[in-house]
């Protein structure tokens, strides 16, 4: 198994890699249409676009972590009175 200080670097891995085969997908198909060789294209654009992704989400993750953290209220701001699940 992998020890869970990994955590992070697999939860970007597998995040751009889901996400940039959705969107190389949706853009391969506005751009060339379904037809001979779209999952080649396809694959290839995922490819590129994970190669960018990948380094991308590990460098804007803990940046949207603290965006997120500033915009939600603390514990003491909310009240204890008022849990909802």
């Amino acid at each position: 198994m992998i020890p869970r200080k990994f955590e992070p670097l697999l939860f970007g891995f597998f995040l751009s890699g889901l996400m940039s085969l959705l969107v190389a997908g949706i853009a391969t198909l506005r751009a060339a249409g379904v037809g001979p060789g779209f999952l080649s294209l396809w694959l290839t654009s995922w490819l590129t676009a994970w190669l960018f992704a990948f380094p991308a989400v590990l460098v804007v993750s803990p940046l949207a972590r603290r965006l997120v953290r500033s915009l939600l209220q603390t514990e003491a701001a909310t009240g204890s009175d008022s849990k909802s699940d």
